[in-house]
This record gives C-alpha cells, sequence and structure tokens, in this order.
C-alpha cells in the first residue's frame, strides 16, 4: 500500500498540472491573443455573436488552468475558446492563468 500512495505521489509531482503555477509577468504576452474578449483587465466585453465573454479577472488559478486545458482537448464546447487555445503550450495556458488570477478585485456591497 505504501508502494502505491509513493508511486501516485511521485506521477503527481511529475505531471505537468504539478507544475509551479505559471509567471504571470510571461503571461502577458499571451494574454494579447485574450483581451479582445476578456480585457487586460480580465473584465469580459460584449461579442458580436455568443453575448459576454465572462469576467475572469481574480479568478482562481487552477480554475482558469483546468478550464483552458478543458477547451484545448474538446472536454467543453466554444468554438471561440477552442481556436484561442488551440495553439496554446502547456505553459502558455499556465501563464495566462497565473496573469488573470493576478488580477486584484474588490468586491463592494451595494449602499443601502
Amino acid at each position: 500500500m505504501r508502494g502505491l500512495i509513493l508511486g501516485v505521489a511521485a506521477l503527481v509531482v511529475t505531471s505537468s498540472f504539478a507544475q509551479a503555477a505559471g509567471d504571470s509577468i510571461a503571461g502577458r504576452t499571451v494574454m494579447v491573443k485574450c483581451q479582445s474578449c476578456h480585457g487586460k483587465d480580465g473584465v469580459g466585453r460584449a461579442m458580436l455573436v455568443g453575448g459576454e465573454a465572462p469576467n475572469i479577472a481574480g479568478q482562481k488559478y487552477d480554475y482558469l488552468v483546468h478550464s483552458l486545458m478543458a477547451y484545448k482537448a474538446g472536454e467543453r464546447k466554444s468554438p471561440m475558446m477552442s481556436l484561442a487555445v488551440k495553439k496554446l503550450s502547456d505553459e502558455d495556458i499556465a501563464n495566462v492563468a497565473a496573469y488573470y488570477a493576478a488580477i486584484k478585485i474588490t468586491v463592494e456591497p451595494p449602499p443601502p
């Protein structure tokens, strides 16, 4: 049993998902492909077709990576997103996720 646990731990440590969080500075160069819909600030824009792109500013890094990888693998369906992530490397995905996750957002309750 201990060998199984160590084997699984080794697999997780060496997997691409276990890599250190991406580089938000490097993510700025990748973000250029995303900004027409999600903006530099991560606030979604109205689109000609399909409503609005979602806000991704301050979104959790792991969620962004998982979502982008799912679009790339065809597990999530969106013609726009599938096209956008098609040529991104795993490192690009990690970096752009780090960029948008690093954006600080504040939430204020509405005035009484």
